[in-house]
């Protein structure tokens, strides 16, 4: 299976901090063919994140791209989006899991295969050790964000890099797609597919790319 891309928004990166040049960022990540684009603006007002995710949504529509919304449920059903993904300050994910079921069209519970789930509404979560994986896992996660992998000035605050053996066990040690995230290069991407990891979350990589279509195929290994 190719490995899972998800661009991670952080505007606050962006030369131009606004969200005009965001949305421009993201149009074109759908148009390079990245697999997810996580909304991660953790600050900004609700209204204008859900206006923000509604033309994510509206771009991404007709393509193979899913938007997925950083900690906020609710902005995540009202823009339509394809998921939702959750911190370590989000709302408890077996919690979230059991009202998606009931409540959000699309919800189908987790499984290790990410083939039936590739029009579903998913939910994720973010981990920095192999106890979470598993509980996550267990609280009905269908994919897990590990890391900081490699040392990066937006995780510093979960403590030191976790490395590519503890991914790696983490990768063994649950059935559900691991994505990695934190420090994560074109030179050390492949490295973290090797592992176990079923694709790669960025910011940087993505996000200040100058030919994000070259990027793409050659994390999927495309000459």
């Amino acid at each position: 299976m190719a490995a899972i891309l998800c661009c991670v928004s952080d505007r606050k990166a962006l030369a131009s901090p606004d969200t005009a040049t965001l949305l421009s960022v993201m149009r074109r990540a759908i148009a390079a063919g990245i697999d997810w684009l996580q909304i991660r603006e953790k600050d900004m007002p609700a209204r204008a994140l859900v206006a923000l995710a509604r033309e994510a949504v509206a771009a991404a529509q007709g393509s193979a791209t899913r938007i997925l919304i950083n900690g906020r449920l609710d902005v995540a059903v009202a823009a339509g989006a394809g998921g939702v993904h959750l911190g370590s300050d989000a709302l408890p994910l077996a919690e979230v899991a059991a009202w998606c079921a009931k409540n959000v069209s699309g919800f189908v519970p987790p499984t290790s295969a990410l083939a039936p789930l590739s029009s579903a509404f998913l939910v994720g979560a973010s981990c920095h050790s192999l106890a979470e994986a598993q509980a996550v896992e267990g609280d009905g996660a269908h994919y897990i964000f590990f890391g900081p992998v490699y040392s990066t000035p937006s995780k510093m605050q979960f403590g030191a890099p976790q490395g590519l053996v503890r991914l790696q066990e983490v990768c063994r040690a649950v059935r559900i797609p691991v994505l990695a995230i934190g420090g994560i290069t074109l030179d050390n991407a492949h490295e973290c597919l090797r592992a176990g990891a079923a694709g790669i979350a960025a910011i940087r990589l993505f996000q200040e790319s100058e030919d994000l279509r070259k990027v793409v195929s050659e994390l999927r290994g495309v000459s």
